[in-house]
């Protein structure tokens, strides 16, 4: 059986780790590259960098900051925000980077999956999916959930894969932030669906809603970012209770786990 996997998310504006509700209402928590070692620290299997501004300038900034995580974080990151080209993948994934998010400039020019997945590989490329319920139908939205596209969350998520993205990251607008739980049967059709991982974003409030997209969500992975960040469960923590609730997941937390 292959173990589920527990990611931390870690917005980052302006250099440092952010949190709010739609990505709004902002929240200071922290220096992302300590806070993913601490993380890492603690059982991480993966950690998610998203640089929520996003300009030109921040992009450039947050180059540094991949560089500095690579240096000192020992498992495997993904990065995204403001990926518009492969020349931003290439300089992203240069830096130290292991896969590349894209979302907004892949629902703009779907063809920029094809040319990344040619020139790196699949396994490279995350295509990250953010969707709300409108008039009953799974929507496909960008910009934080403010603009609303043609897409529908299926047949997007159909198309991605056959671009040659190799997992997909799909938040719930509806439920980001709002500690409620995530949507597990629209994750469970979303990952019977496809034939590449799915991860779940977007509502995580307590154990029990890791456990329930975990098992009937059907998600090969949880994204998790407010229980982390307020420091209300640990990595090991969680991945404990996860183990005794009977779910396969990796006890590789270290020894020495740096101070929050």
């Amino acid at each position: 059986m292959v173990a589920k996997r527990i990611i931390p998310c870690l917005d980052v504006k302006d250099g440092m780790t952010v949190k709010g509700v739609h990505f709004e209402q902002l929240a200071t928590i922290g220096d992302p590259v300590l806070l993913g070692e601490r993380y890492a620290a603690e059982g991480a299997d993966e950690l998610v960098y998203l640089d929520i501004s996003a300009t030109n300038e921040g992009r450039s900034t947050f180059t540094g900051i991949v560089r500095r995580i690579a240096e000192r974080i020992n498992i495997p990151f993904t990065v995204g925000g403001g990926i518009s080209s492969v020349d931003d993948a290439a300089r992203l994934l240069d830096a130290g980077a292991d896969k590349i998010s894209l979302n907004t400039a892949i629902v703009n020019a779907p063809s920029l999956i094809d040319r990344i997945a040619s020139k790196y590989g699949s396994q490279f490329v995350v295509a990250a999916i953010d969707a709300k319920i409108i008039d009953g139908v799974w929507r496909v939205v960008t910009h934080g959930g403010k603009r609303l596209t043609d897409k529908e969350l299926f047949s997007w998520a159909k198309e991605v894969r056959s671009r040659g993205a190799g997992e997909i990251l799909f938040t719930s607008m509806d439920n980001d932030g709002t500690r409620r739980g995530y949507p597990c049967r629209t994750m469970a059709a979303l990952s019977e669906m496809l034939d590449i991982p799915v991860i779940a974003s977007g509502g995580a409030g307590s154990v029990q809603d890791v456990i329930d997209v975990l098992t009937e969500g059907k998600a090969d992975a949880a994204l998790i970012a407010s229980l982390f960040h307020y420091g209300e469960i640990s990595v090991r923590e969680l991945k404990e209770k996860l183990k005794q609730a009977g779910i396969e997941v990796a006890l590789n937390y270290a020894e020495n786990i740096p101070e929050r």
